[in-house]
């Protein structure tokens, strides 16, 4: 992906996903795509190290291959990482240079990484929501110790309420003033 399309993308993030993807299939318009012969071939100079054959191959099956995500679009995986997952296995591809099925293995491993990266991207929503969960309880029992013991509860006495490890709740302690520092920090910059 050239550095001007990528800039493009970014830019029209407000857009919609639809709109992007529209806008980087315009772009790759330009550029023909490979027949089935012409990727035989490339294969095979792939094979005896010709670069510029690899460079033919990617960007001649790059509309191909971001065909094949559409189906992945709107799954809450931003489309610049779908389109870089969708490049990333088609350069893996070229480099180990299968010659036979090539445009159906391409679509076939396309739809595995999509998969595996839409279930790593929840699971890393789903941990990021657990732990604010558990931020919000530290925080809601820390202030009803506060007003049951008249002082600030300690490291020891919140991990015993909250039957954690006292390095548990330290983690949390930890998460909680980051996130304060990371949203003091966006405010200054937006000043």
């Amino acid at each position: 992906m050239s550095e001007e399309m990528r800039e493009e993308m970014e830019q029209n993030t407000e857009t919609g996903t639809e709109d992007i993807y529209q806008v980087y299939m315009e772009e790759l318009a330009v550029i023909p795509p490979c027949t089935e012969e012409e990727n035989r071939e490339l294969l095979k100079r792939v094979k005896a190290g010709d670069r510029e054959a690899k460079k033919r191959l990617v960007e001649g099956n790059l509309k191909k291959a971001l065909f094949f995500i559409q189906d992945y679009l709107n799954r809450g995986v931003p489309m610049a990482d779908l389109i870089q997952e969708a490049s990333m296995e088609l350069m893996e591809l070229a480099d180990e240079g299968f010659q036979e099925g090539f445009e159906k293995l391409l679509e076939s491993r396309i739809h595995v990484r999509m998969e595996e990266v839409i279930r790593e991207q929840k699971a890393e929503m789903d941990l990021e929501e657990e732990m604010l969960a558990r931020v919000n309880v530290l925080q809601e029992v820390s202030k009803r110790m506060a007003e049951e013991l008249g002082r600030e509860a300690s490291l020891k006495e919140l991990a015993e309420r909250m039957k954690m490890t006292e390095e548990d709740v330290r983690e949390i302690m930890k998460m909680t003033m980051d996130a304060l520092k990371l949203s003091e920090l966006n405010r200054s910059l937006q000043d």
